[in-house]
């Protein structure tokens, strides 16, 4: 009989010491709110665990109060820091790549404070959850735990570049950051220029790119506009990305020993980050490293829709009551429900009515489940071939002759993004997962008519399936494809297709998960390799991992073309500079399905 589970309750006030300025290794302070537990307005005696966040988007907003209360109430301290260059903190601002010395330093400035009992546990999502794992890579002594949610494992290979290409949605959110910038709140001329731009002539700019040094808004900004320069025209993986706050990977080995709960969502951006981090990191460290993986989009555990789909009550969680639990149990000693947790929690898509509800969502359904590893130990990786006759099945082609279907690329006339994995640019990329049509409110969307009826996309479906199939675990692509230009991207997006309804009456195409891979660099990230046009080649890369229940009567589609944008920037078959390049180029684009070359997707069925 297991015992009762113990927690924190609220047996404090709180009260704030705000803009304390922390002084870092080279002289720059840092300003930090510290929330206090507190009696009747006075602080409370005696040293307490505490926990750190550290954040570009303003320490005093309300969300982060309401943290620092909460957490001081039920006996911490809380800390949390506006990072250098952002409100309070001095300095200029670069993003992410350079967060490991203020946080290494800021946690032993904290953890050797009078009432600090020397234990420093870090929070935060997204850039909070990227500096985290930054700091960690120097193992400072007193970090203690960390839940890192939403943040990168390495900027590079998914998400401010993704195989090669440009996430756009990075330059989307640097106008935004630039908005709320330290220069633009102090200069109302400063703040007009930007505001008149973000977030409302958005659509107009991407319609622009690449980005051009001096030629928007961003000019009154430097290091702002530096930083989206340099993220645009560093495509190979140089030390550039391999700073500490980018590269997470470089330093697994140098990663602090510390119990690390990660945390993410099948429709963030951070799905394969997320999951990397728990995998490699588990392998290597002797203390606790959890991963809980939900439906959610980028940070979205407080809702129970991504896109189009609703996954039911259950799907969203309290994420101060399942933090409070992880820092009881592993900052206070407490037996909280964290003692009881496996290594991985995991939401399965897919399992509802899949009818619309009252909101109008799809009811598309799932469950929690706990696993004892990631992938799942039992995963059946099962290829699924391309065919000729546009089929996707479990068995390999049989033509021995070279078998092949092409498609015409215009980068003038790339395919809209609809849905996906997607963070920071909702007004322009809206994440989740959605009917694969075009809409009004998609950026590029011409038109209402099915993704896939456009020339440029190849779709390989299953004849409907005859029972329940579940994939969960990461997912391949392996490609045999060839093409006119001596530089092109491929992209490749899983579809959960269902048959027509009284309901849907066209039926619906989900995205599940996709991913894409510049050609150059299909041998390797460091050093760019041209293709030989007409030459087959083979494109190994990774979609992002997913758990979904396919049901009875729908297919399995995978849709093959040459551009998802604006998500990833479009490239333009030149072979030409990356960022600066003026020229395009149609190609002409042929994928192989036959013995010598079979074109497949592997997915991780259960």
């Amino acid at each position: 009989m297991h015992a009762t589970y113990e927690g924190s309750a609220q047996n404090y006030d709180s009260i704030c010491d705000r803009n304390v300025m922390l002084e870092m290794r080279d002289g720059t302070r840092l300003a930090t709110d510290f929330y206090f537990p507190a009696i009747d307005r006075v602080k409370s005696d005696g040293q307490f665990p505490v926990i750190l966040e550290r954040t570009p988007y303003d320490k005093a907003s309300p969300t982060n109060v309401t943290a620092g209360k909460y957490f001081a109430r039920r006996g911490y301290v809380c800390a949390i820091q506006d990072v250098r260059g952002r409100f309070k903190s001095e300095g200029d601002w670069y993003p992410f790549a350079k967060e490991a010395p203020d946080g290494y330093d800021t946690v032993e400035n904290i953890g050797t404070q009078p009432w600090s009992n020397g234990k420093v546990g870090t929070m935060g999502g997204s850039y909070c959850g990227s500096d985290q794992s930054a700091l960690a890579t120097l193992n400072p002594p007193h970090l203690t735990t960390m839940i890192v949610s939403v943040g990168a494992s390495n900027y590079y290979h998914a998400s401010m570049r993704h195989n090669g290409t440009l996430e756009q949605r990075f330059h989307t959110y640097i106008f935004r950051m630039a908005s709320t910038s330290k220069e633009a709140l102090a200069n109302p001329e400063l703040k007009a220029a930007i505001d008149e731009v973000y977030p409302d002539k958005l659509h107009q700019l991407l319609n622009t790119y690449p980005l051009k040094k001096d030629a928007t808004v961003l000019r009154l900004f430097p290091s702002y506009e530096q930083w989206a320069m340099d993220i645009m025209k560093h495509g190979d993986y140089d030390d550039y990305w391999k700073q500490r706050g980018y590269a997470i990977s470089e330093y697994y080995d140098e990663h602090a020993d510390v119990p690390t709960l990660y945390v993410g969502g099948w429709y963030d951006s951070y799905a394969r980050a997320s999951c990397e981090n728990y995998i490699h990191l588990s392998q290597r460290k002797k203390t606790s490293q959890r991963l809980m993986m939900g439906p959610w989009t980028h940070g979205g555990w407080n809702v129970t829709f991504s896109g189009d789909l609703d996954f039911g009550n259950d799907s969203h969680v309290d994420y101060n009551d399942l933090r409070l639990g992880w820092f009881d149990h592993y900052l206070k000693g407490l037996r909280s429900e964290m003692s009881d947790w496996t290594p991985v929690r995991i939401f399965t898509m897919g399992t509802g009515e899949q009818r619309p509800n009252y909101e109008g969502f799809i009811n598309y359904g799932g469950q929690w489940r706990s696993e004892l590893d990631w992938p799942l130990p039992e995963t059946k990786f099962t290829s699924f071939y391309l065919h000729k006759d546009l089929s996707l099945l479990k068995t390999s082609p049989t033509a021995e002759t070279s078998s092949s279907t092409g498609f015409t690329y215009d980068p003038r006339n790339p395919v809209p993004t609809i849905g996906g994995g997607i963070s920071a640019a909702d007004q322009v990329m809206p994440p989740g997962g959605f009917d694969q049509r075009g809409r009004s409110d998609f950026h590029g969307c011409t038109d209402t008519l099915p993704l896939n009826l456009r020339s440029d996309i190849l779709s390989f479906q299953t004849p409907p399936l005859e029972t329940d199939v579940e994939a969960t675990g990461p997912v391949e692509m392996r490609l045999w494809a060839s093409s006119s230009a001596i530089d092109t991207d491929f992209t490749a997006k899983l579809v959960d297709v269902h048959p027509p309804s009284g309901d849907y009456p066209d039926g619906l195409a989900i995205n599940i998960t996709d991913s894409i891979i510049r050609a150059r660099y299909r041998n390797g990230w460091e050093k760019p390799e041209m293709m030989t046009p007409g030459k087959e080649y083979e494109f190994v890369f990774e979609l992002y991992p997913t758990s979904v229940v396919f049901r009875t009567g729908h297919r399995i589609r995978l849709d093959i073309s040459s551009s998802n944008w604006p998500r990833f920037d479009v490239n333009h078959n030149t072979g030409g500079t990356l960022g600066s390049d003026n020229n395009y180029e149609i190609a002409q684009q042929t994928v192989y399905h036959d013995t010598n070359h079979p074109s497949r997707i592997i997915l991780p069925l259960q």
